[in-house]
């Protein structure tokens, strides 16, 4: 009997096995199957139990079948169900598990009823972290059920639901595991979807449904309680055909109203109903109206873009922040109107179709570049003040007509730079300006300050590119020279670099403040306002006429010295013959 000294050893492994082997193999029974026995007797502490495959009686705790529940329930020769965990431990035991067994059958049992998606029966028997533990009827399993799927709202108190059977859906198994959760709620939405689906089929469009409750609003619509049985939504935008900004400035809460199906969506379980609809639609009278002809209109509503205006009741249309003013390139209407103002507007234009109908504000008055037009042609003097300055431009608002001129820096003077011409002006300020351009069609002023006066450079019209003009020295700088032509009123720069051909002789103090010289012109673009003078030029061109004149073939001949010249030419060659 060596084999039995150590139970752990290969040798009684090997035994065991093959003993386990034989006994399940006459006995149909192997270790982790449910079988039943016979209760063969109940003492204070054990159960004993019968199965006839078994070499002896199996031995369990009777406290195991009182957290079953079991306990007051069994008697003497009556079956009861176990698993079979050992058919024998290593004092000779079997050991059974009446709790497990329970477990296995309960838990094959829940897998069928998710499989086939089935519900089950159940009640909650206590409260956990994030919901509760829910009790199967059939196999006493304890299965998790989360706060968020007890109802279809939060519930403080679910003392009532404690220990009542209930109905729940299996929404989650892990058959690894061996885990659930189950939902009371997807049960509870599945009969109201089964209800609200039979009566959804109730309705049709075109219905009408008569004394419906106003039971809340939205920022996009008013819900309705119809018939005590459905919920329906009437859009903003069908509950009036005029403009709505909130449903409660049209229907409180309670409020009855009779409502007209426009549509039925069975798959979603909505009616979409409408208030408008049953009213006479108000665009039918736009046949009443004209187009260009004036209209005293309602502002019922601000916006970014515009604003709109009800033309009568339920009948609006949008006046565009473009045809709000003649002046205000982007006008804001909250700053020009407020709500329930009247205000003449044109209609301009009528689209049926689209059920839109387009208004303007300015044409009720006339364009003012209109009127500037008939008071002040192009060419002529104007007074205004400046509204704006920029790093380009000023902005004259012309006197009278609140119409503002864009004035460029190019055109504050003819020939100083227009950066620092920009500098001597300031808001405010008032000024004479010239009309150069207005086009009332684009709403446009262009105006000039320099233009007032002749233009300087006129004064070379009948010049040309090396004509010889007499300058009088204005300033020397180490740059070159200031000269204003005589005659003319236009400063200009010689360069030191064309002060004289010998650049020994191109000094800027070698002239005097008020020193008359002569210089030509090299440089002549009346278009961009650009001359440019050269007294070295000048040298050039008087060289060449010299050149020009004396070094024609009879120039110098009569010249006694020339005689001689030749004389002398004629003895050196015939010395050097000889």
């Amino acid at each position: 009997m060596e084999i039995y000294n150590n139970l752990e050893s290969k040798a009684s492994k090997e035994f065991k096995e093959l003993l386990n082997n034989e006994i399940s193999k006459t006995k149909e029974i192997s270790e982790g199957k449910i079988i039943e026995g016979t209760i063969t007797k109940i003492t204070e502490k054990y159960i004993f139990l019968y199965h006839s495959s078994l070499k002896s009686e199996a031995v369990i705790d009777i406290n195991e079948l009182k957290s079953m529940g079991l306990s007051d329930k069994i008697k003497e020769n009556e079956k009861l169900k176990v698993l079979l965990e050992r058919i024998e431990d290593r004092e000779g035991n079997v050991v059974v598990s009446a709790s497990k067994a329970a477990k296995i059958s309960g838990w094959d049992s829940i897998v069928e009823s998710y499989e086939k998606n089935e519900p089950i029966n159940g009640k909650i028997v206590s409260k956990c972290k994030g919901g509760v533990i829910f009790e199967h009827t059939e196999t006493k399993s304890l299965l998790f059920m989360p706060g968020s799927q007890i109802s279809e709202r939060p519930m403080k108190d679910i003392s009532s639901l404690m220990n009542e059977v209930i109905q729940v859906a299996i929404i989650k198994l892990d058959k690894v595991r061996g885990n659930a959760c189950v939902s009371r709620r997807q049960i509870i939405t599945s009969h109201k979807q089964q209800d609200k689906a039979k009566i959804i089929e109730k309705y049709k469009v075109g219905d009408i449904i008569k004394d419906a409750v106003v039971k809340g609003f939205s920022s996009f619509g008013v819900f309705f309680e119809c018939n005590n049985e459905l919920d329906c939504l009437v859009h903003l935008q069908e509950i009036s055909y005029s403009r709505v900004n909130h449903p409660e400035e049209m229907t409180s809460i309670g409020n009855k109203h009779d409502l007209l199906v426009i549509s039925v969506d069975k798959e979603k379980q909505q009616v979409g109903c409408s208030i408008k609809k049953l009213r006479p639609d108000p665009f039918e009278d736009i046949s009443n109206y004209e187009l260009n002809k004036e209209y005293l209109v309602k502002v019922c509503k601000l916006m970014d873009f515009g604003t709109f205006v009800e033309l009568q009741p339920g009948l609006t249309c949008l006046l565009h922040a473009s045809e709000m003013s003649w002046t205000k390139k982007n006008p804001s209407a909250k700053k020009l109107f407020k709500i329930g103002d009247e205000i003449p507007i044109v209609i301009t234009e009528i689209d049926r179709e689209k059920r839109r109908v387009s208004v303007s504000h300015r044409l009720t008055k006339e364009n003012p570049y209109t009127l500037l037009s008939k008071k002040h042609s192009e060419g002529s003097i104007a007074e205004g003040t400046i509204t704006t300055i920029n790093d380009y431009a000023i902005y004259v608002r012309i006197d009278g007509f609140g119409i503002d001129g864009f004035l460029h820096a190019s055109d504050l003077s003819y020939d100083k730079k227009p950066e620092e011409e920009l500098k001597k002006y300031q808001k405010d300020q008032k000024i004479k300006v010239k009309i150069l351009e207005i086009k009332s069609d684009l709403q446009k002023l262009r105006v000039s300050i320099k233009h007032i006066e002749p233009d300087p450079y006129d004064w070379f019209l009948d010049k040309k590119i090396n004509d010889i003009v007499t300058v009088k020295i204005v300033e020397t700088n180490s740059k070159g020279l200031i000269v204003v032509p005589e005659g003319a009123k236009v400063e200009l720069q010689i360069k030191k670099s064309q002060i004289a051909i010998n650049p020994a002789d191109a000094r800027p103090n070698r002239f005097l403040k008020n020193d008359r010289t002569d210089a030509a012109i090299q440089e002549l673009d009346l278009k961009k306002k650009k001359v440019s003078l050269s007294i070295k030029l000048l040298e050039e061109i008087q060289n060449k006429e010299a050149v020009s004149k004396f070094s024609s073939p009879m120039s110098g001949k009569n010249l006694p010295f020339s005689q001689l010249s030749d004389k002398l030419s004629d003895k050196l060659v015939k010395k050097k013959k000889e």
